[in-house]
């Protein structure tokens, strides 16, 4: 459990190398390593993308995350949360599937493709600091700790959608399932339907809100801080406990603050404050609404005309409502903005090299999980999608 499970693939025979390797040219500059893009003028990348795409057809799709930047997103066949999109990257024709996103969107995506599918991930550093803070070494050891001051059988683990491979794989051997922002409650209740607590990774925040709104006290939540001795608790607040967080967050979310929410509401009188459950709670508690991304999306989009709205999530998405929506006011909660940096590393130049090396028969960045990770982590992502 505790070996790498996705690893970097740079041809069409699946020859592993390492992920710092850069691909190997080939005939008249395609397939060159990434280095030579940068050369490329901003002027023509629009139009070599667009070409890229159209030569490969129906045998590329390309999957844009909301929090995606504009000039890569606008390529994508299929916008929206990581879920989302690996479902109809699955359900979609293409053999290829470049995800634009992060590293634990891509390998879900190759969790749910389907057979002969090739999951591509233009930057492979395009990581996510959440999904980092859950190394699966951390988790095997909190689970064993646990055992010796708790009834495991009794312990149920649930993780997070942005989580890495290794964390859902873990999860579902041990009889968890995967939630995402917008049905956590209802994985939550699923969990305690099946045991007398739950080891809820790698967002705390997430967590603790979910647990919160569905009556479960502060005082019967603790989190587990992987480098402390029983993560920073005592034995008995172990066993009183019904809700074991794990100490991690998001780096976009957690820059929001209760002074941001009384900052605007000062600033524009009866604005609606709206933030993602990944926010602390008392930013959560301080807001009008709490929504997942497209719960975020949605509740704008169907508010009426003239309505104001200060959202708590990432900037891209922000300002791509502010523009879409002309009729209704959307900024951002943080007046200093908030990018996701490794999501932000994946440029038009990284997608137009992915592009260009598959129309030239060449795989670049495959991510690819293996088959025994991949079985558990399947096994928790179906507990979840079987709840509907």
């Amino acid at each position: 459990m505790g070996s790498i499970v996705t690893i970097a693939k740079n041809s069409l025979a699946g020859t592993e190398q390492p992920s710092t390797v850069r691909a190997p040219e080939i005939e008249k500059g395609v397939g060159c390593d990434f280095d030579s893009y940068l050369l490329v003028p901003d002027t023509t990348l629009d139009e070599r993308i667009a070409a890229a795409k159209t030569k490969l057809g129906k045998d590329v799709v390309i999957l844009g995350h909301h929090y995606q930047r504009d000039e890569v997103v606008k390529f994508a066949d299929f916008r929206g949360d990581s879920l989302k999109l690996s479902q109809q990257a699955a359900q979609a024709d293409g053999e290829y599937i470049v995800f634009c996103g992060v590293h634990f969107m891509a390998e879900s995506a190759d969790i749910l493709r389907r057979d002969q599918q090739i999951v591509v991930l233009p930057d492979l550093n395009a990581g996510c600091s959440m999904a980092d803070m859950a190394d699966i070494g951390q988790v095997e050891a909190c689970w064993s700790e646990l055992g010796t001051v708790v009834d495991i059988r009794k312990t149920v683990p649930v993780t997070y959608m942005n989580s890495t491979a290794a964390i859902k794989s873990f999860t579902g051997e041990n009889g968890g399932a995967v939630c995402t922002s917008s049905n956590a409650a209802a994985v939550v209740k699923w969990a305690f339907a099946r045991g007398e607590k739950i080891l809820f990774l790698p967002d705390e925040h997430l967590g603790r809100n979910t647990g919160y709104r569905m009556g479960i006290p502060l005082d019967e939540m603790v989190v587990w801080d992987p480098f402390r001795e029983l993560g920073g608790n005592t034995a008995e607040a172990l066993r009183r406990a019904k809700i074991i967080l794990w100490k991690g967050y998001c780096s976009v979310h957690q820059r929001f603050t209760p002074e941001h929410v009384a900052r605007v509401r000062k600033e524009y009188p009866g604005i609606r404050v709206i933030v993602h459950p990944e926010c602390r709670f008392e930013v959560a508690q301080a807001a009008d609404e709490i929504g997942s991304t497209e719960g975020i999306l949605k509740a704008i989009q169907a508010a009426p005309a003239g309505s104001e709205w200060a959202v708590g999530t990432e900037i891209h998405l922000v300002n791509r409502m502010g523009k879409e929506l002309k009729d209704r006011k959307v900024i951002s909660l943080d007046p200093s903005v908030c990018v996701c940096t490794t999501m932000f590393r994946i440029t038009p130049q990284h997608l137009l090299w992915a592009l260009e090396n598959l129309g030239a028969g060449k795989i670049v960045n495959q991510i690819s999980v293996d088959e025994r990770t991949r079985h558990f982590a399947k096994a928790a992502l179906d507990r979840m999608l079987e709840l509907g």
